[in-house]
């Protein structure tokens, strides 16, 4: 997908508030795709070919046509209407790249975690990570086709989340889908430090 380029000043973009945000979840759920919906810069993706090696750690039976994986991150930065800078931080989904989820949330605010319906499983540990970090995250239920339609209120009580986290029906294919998203994380971390819990720099 083409990237949407920006017309801004860099530098009215430095003088901006800032934020940085992580998109997390299982293998191909849609990170890389959504942080390349949204960056209004040309994303940097650190992509490699799925190969032999793989076979047997990677579950691809369920987007047969993925052919690479996120290796260490992507990153994009879209500005919103407010004008409030993000810094968008997609994360590795596999196990094996765990490793890089501490430095990765390192100053991040909030988080967004997509959801494929057809393997919610994939996305328990993203949740618990941030809830035990007390990062405030949102749900994004990324419609796949033949996913079947579940209802943002099943797919809660599925994850078994707290009534204050939204879950949110997405295209991340789709721009706009995908800047609302993030639109309803930021909404939601502005409510939770105005709850007074601020967020976890760690």
């Amino acid at each position: 997908m083409e990237s949407v380029r920006s017309d801004r000043d860099p530098q009215q973009a430095d003088s901006a508030l800032t934020v940085k945000i992580l998109v997390a979840g299982g293998f191909g759920v849609g990170k890389t795709t959504l942080v390349s919906a949204v960056s209004e810069i040309r994303p940097l993706r650190t992509e490699e070919s799925l190969t032999e090696k793989s076979v047997g750690i990677d579950d691809t039976s369920a987007v047969s046509q993925k052919t690479t994986t996120t290796v260490a991150m992507d990153f994009g930065r879209i500005t919103l209407p407010n004008g409030l800078v993000l810094f968008v931080f997609g994360t590795p989904g596999q196990d094996r790249f765990w490793f890089m989820w501490d430095e990765l949330a390192k100053g991040a605010l909030g988080a967004v975690v997509l959801v494929d319906t057809r393997r919610l499983a994939d996305c328990f540990p993203s949740v618990d990570y941030f809830e035990r970090r007390g990062v405030p995250f949102i749900v994004g239920v990324n419609r796949f086709d033949g996913a079947g339609a579940h209802t943002p209120e099943q797919v809660r009580d599925a994850l078994d989340l707290s009534p204050e986290i939204p879950v949110i029906e997405c295209d991340v294919r789709d721009r706009e889908s995908a800047k609302h998203v993030l639109i309803a994380l930021v909404e939601h971390i502005m409510r939770t430090m105005s709850n007074g819990r601020q967020p976890a720099t760690h």
